[in-house]
């Protein structure tokens, strides 16, 4: 049943806000400076430096959200866990952007609607960590690696240092302009036309698999209306995000990317990130756990959308395939019960981490993913909702060895083959392929509404 405002709502909005009120609320997993003359030089400076994206751009992605939350069109999501540094290549930013892209081509040719590419990339340089600090052999308890943009992977150089923040804008300009050419050049028909699905010719759906291949490749013929992409970073260092905030028209815009999000870890309703969050004008997104309560949710979203703007807000579920049922169902309806719109995806990696007994790294299992994914699609149809689209960490990268399962046949014993990451394991190019080609599947022809009549009626 819908309640009246709680107090701690009311104690939100009863502040006043600006880009820097969070400075006087507890923000968790923030990085913390020694050298506070250079840290107020480094944002000084990140201030005054061109936005990346534009106001226009956010409100355009807000619209696409808008759509995919009612039935319309479908986001898909993903990219790594951290950006390195050292990935700022042009052939590896190519094939992050091909494999977004391809899913999403994946996806629109199976239900007859638009998809909404996002990628979490140029600016996804910083991670929240479990513990603040870890012990290595050889250095002792040392800080633990909190990203590019915190501090360095290798253990002499854990230190946080602000000028790595700078570093972290200028990877993420040179990665988004390179991104961007890519685009407008016009030459992009081979990311379609290259699709081969020939790893999948021993599961049962392959055939299915192939027919949405040859839709896709017919694409490379007039690839621009598949190639628009949004980018999107956790926003965890507050400071960070404050600089790069930018007052446009009247409203409060994060010019660092297109889509922003509060972590599992930082979403406290009287913490900085939220009261950070609240008065920006992106649209925003907020992960959602099993320890998240169907009040809170339903005070979460009074927070951070009080105007009830679709496209606003995106809430990612992250539970774990077997905490779906226990969970999704009542936070749904938590929601329904307030009246706010949302954009409800779902996040299959999180939730389903282990560490691999034989190799003693983590991993998640291909299957386990896609059990998540499936499961809250079919609570949200029970619960009369829309799972919108799907956020997942992957790579564009083929030899990639650190999820197991699927097609690709990774299994325990080869995660050492080609462990990149430097945080949590990432599905590899033929992963997140067929990824896109199990939702795809089962979320069949949606309804995309026209001027005249629904191009396909919405199964489910």
């Amino acid at each position: 049943l819908a309640r009246g405002m709680s107090d701690i709502v009311k104690q939100v909005e009863a502040r006043t806000w600006s880009p820097s009120s969070w400075r006087a609320l507890e923000s968790l997993q923030m990085a913390e400076y020694e050298d506070k003359a250079l840290e107020a030089q480094v944002l000084s400076k990140l201030s005054k430096l061109p936005g990346l994206v534009q106001a226009a751009e956010c409100e355009a992605l807000k619209a696409d959200l808008a759509k995919a939350a009612r039935g319309e069109a479908f986001i898909v999501q993903g990219g790594d866990c951290a950006e390195r540094f050292i990935d700022c290549e042009p052939e590896r930013l190519e094939a992050q952007l091909k494999v977004i892209l391809q899913m999403g081509a994946i996806v629109s040719e199976a239900t007859g609607a638009p998809s909404v590419r996002i990628a979490r990339i140029a600016g996804q340089y910083g991670k929240p960590r479990s513990k603040p600090t870890e012990v290595v052999e050889g250095h002792g308890e040392i800080m633990s690696f909190k990203g590019d943009n915190i501090n360095g992977y290798e253990p002499t150089e854990r230190k946080w240092d602000p000028k790595r923040l700078l570093e972290g804008y200028w990877h993420s300009a040179a990665t988004l302009n390179f991104l961007r050419s890519l685009v407008m050049s016009g030459d992009m028909g081979a990311v379609f036309g290259d699709l081969d699905l020939g790893f999948m010719s021993k599961s049962a759906e392959h055939a299915q698999s192939m027919t949405y291949a040859a839709g896709v490749r017919k694409l490379a013929k007039d690839p621009a209306p598949a190639t628009a992409f949004y980018t999107s970073h956790e926003a965890m260092q507050l400071n960070l995000e404050e600089a790069l905030t930018r007052k446009v028209g009247g409203k409060h815009y994060n010019l660092s990317a297109h889509l922003v999000w509060i972590g599992d870890r930082t979403r406290q309703l009287l913490g900085g990130h939220v009261e950070y969050f609240r008065g920006l004008s992106n649209p925003v997104g907020c992960k959602v756990g099993p320890s998240m309560s169907d009040a809170e949710l339903a005070d979460l979203v009074r927070v951070l959308n009080p105007g009830k703007e679709e496209g606003k807000l995106m809430l990612i579920t992250r539970y774990g395939k077997d905490k779906v049922a226990a969970h999704l169902p009542g936070h749904i309806k938590a929601v329904q019960a307030t009246g706010i719109p949302v954009v409800w995806q779902c996040d299959g990696v999180h939730g389903n981490t282990i560490t691999a007994k034989s190799a003693g790294l983590k991993t998640r299992a291909f299957e386990d993913v896609m059990a998540e994914v499936l499961a809250a699609l079919k609570a949200h149809r029970e619960c009369g909702s829309v799972l919108a689209g799907v956020h997942l960490e992957l790579t564009g990268q083929e030899t990639v060895t650190e999820c197991t399962g699927g097609c690709a046949c990774v299994t325990e014993e080869m995660l050492k083959d080609n462990y990149e990451t430097w945080c949590d394991p990432r599905l590899n190019y033929k992963q997140a392929i067929e990824a896109a080609c199990t939702v795809a599947r089962e979320l069949g022809p949606l309804c995309v509404e026209t001027s005249s009549k629904p191009k396909r009626a919405r199964r489910g």
